[in-house]
């Protein structure tokens, strides 16, 4: 019975560490949409996908706690991963938008309302102003009023330009 109540006390000293692990880093997250002037809705997206992380590797830890056997637990992963990873290369653009998502939440100067000019090439430049960046596309509205939807993978691989750095005011012509 004592071989139980040691695991029952690393399960929850684990379970106290996501917790304590989640809280600093919703913490990080909320200081980050408040110095950076963020929509909230970002910082929903950013929340999810922790705490599914968070969430798997917890399970993992209880799991070898109650005694599942590391080798069982790889071949699980592993073919778990596998699958996954089939899928994702297939859409393989899914996993690299949610990762650029993560990268402009933290490190990105692009925000809400800032108007920007995307170089394609030389001959071609995406020009409008950010209008929403979710998970997976940031929506820029053009000087012709359309609303353009590109891929936030663009914003990693792409060469941004700010056209204002000094006002983030929408122009005239995007009302």
């Amino acid at each position: 019975m004592e071989h139980y109540h040691l695991r029952i006390i690393q399960t929850i000293v684990v379970i106290l560490i996501y917790f304590v692990s989640k809280g600093l880093i919703f913490g990080l997250i909320k200081r980050t949409l408040t110095a950076r002037y963020l929509s909230a809705m970002r910082g929903m997206a950013m929340r999810k996908v922790i705490d599914i992380v968070f969430i798997i590797i917890s399970i993992i830890f209880i799991m070898l706690i109650w005694g599942v056997s590391q080798s069982d637990l790889a071949v699980f992963v592993g073919s778990t991963l596998t699958i996954v990873g089939v899928a994702l290369f297939a859409q393989w653009s899914l996993l690299s938008n949610i990762t650029s998502s993560i990268i402009l939440f933290f490190n990105h100067p692009v925000r809400i309302n800032d108007r920007i000019a995307i170089v394609e090439s030389a001959d071609y430049i995406i020009e409008g102003r950010v209008i929403s960046i979710s998970m997976f596309f940031t929506t820029l509205l053009t000087k012709e009023g359309e609303e353009l939807t590109l891929p936030n993978n663009i914003f990693i691989q792409k060469s941004i330009k700010k056209l204002d750095s000094k006002t983030n005011e929408p122009e005239p012509w995007a009302e």
